[in-house]
């Protein structure tokens, strides 16, 4: 039976079933099955360990999948990479790398080029866009691993800005940036929202989730829950995700159970 919100004529940004990884035949995520509905500004949350970023590139087909599959927009990862914009978790980046900011905001552009063509005036002067958007055009010939940690991931963002997809995978673009750079990268995430666009972040923080998201998919190596942010955020749904590990949040629970018990 295809699940609700579905469509053939019109698939969802992306669809998951049955999706189970293992380490060294350790499992690490099982059985998920979910359905993302197009223009969802989804952030996905657990504790440490919970498959997260597995999660993630399970998707881009990073990682072997045990079972299961994966569909965007009704077809597989490589038939639809050009769609797919993604920002990866910064400890994953060698940042010794000899590249400047603008070249690395240029390989967003790769996916529309022809095999051997070199980026035109066009792609520079959309990677000069998405620069000047995160606030990092002064900085364009500055080399990467030169820049501040909230630097950087301005850049990664803008290169993800450059592909100009329709899908966003984010695995961490907040971790370890200053509070200018996280509002700055929030209000960017929702422009992207109000055009259609489909995002999907990785995210640490609980109480700054229930702001910035409209849904959330809450995982602790299965699925636990996912859906619009007011239905999933509950008492009941943090604690099967975080277990015992909920004692340090102890205040976001304390404040959402005063709050239904006040509807």
């Amino acid at each position: 039976m295809r699940q609700v919100g579905s469509s053939e004529t019109n698939p969802p940004p992306l669809e998951v079933h049955d999706l189970t990884v293992a380490y060294q035949k350790k499992p690490v995520l099982y059985g998920v099955d979910l359905i993302v509905p197009q223009g969802a500004m989804v952030g996905i949350v657990g504790p440490n360990g919970a498959g997260k970023s597995t999660l993630i590139k399970a998707v881009m087909g990073l990682l072997p999948l045990s079972s299961g599959w994966v569909k965007i927009f009704g077809r597989s990862y490589r038939e639809s990479c050009q769609r797919v914009g993604y920002v990866p978790q910064r400890e994953s980046v060698d940042w010794d790398f000899p590249i400047n900011v603008m070249e690395v905001v240029l390989m967003g552009r790769y996916g529309r080029l022809r095999l051997g063509q070199r980026p035109g005036k066009r792609d520079r002067e959309v990677a000069a866009e998405c620069l000047d958007k995160v606030k990092m055009l002064p900085f364009a010939k500055r080399q990467i691993g030169n820049l501040s940690g909230g630097q950087q991931q301005r850049v990664f963002l803008a290169r993800a800005l450059a592909q100009e997809s329709d899908l966003y995978l984010m695995d961490e673009p907040f971790l370890g940036v200053d509070a200018a750079t996280e509002a700055a990268i929030v209000e960017i995430l929702r422009e992207l929202r109000r055009q259609g666009k489909t995002l999907m972040v990785v995210h640490h923080d609980l109480p700054s989730a229930r702001e910035y998201f409209d849904h959330l998919l809450l995982l602790n190596m299965r699925l636990v829950a996912f859906g619009r942010t007011e239905e999933i955020f509950t008492p009941e749904n943090l604690q099967t995700t975080y277990g015992g590990r909920l004692t340090i949040l102890s205040e976001v629970v304390r404040v959402l159970s005063t709050q239904s018990e006040n509807r």
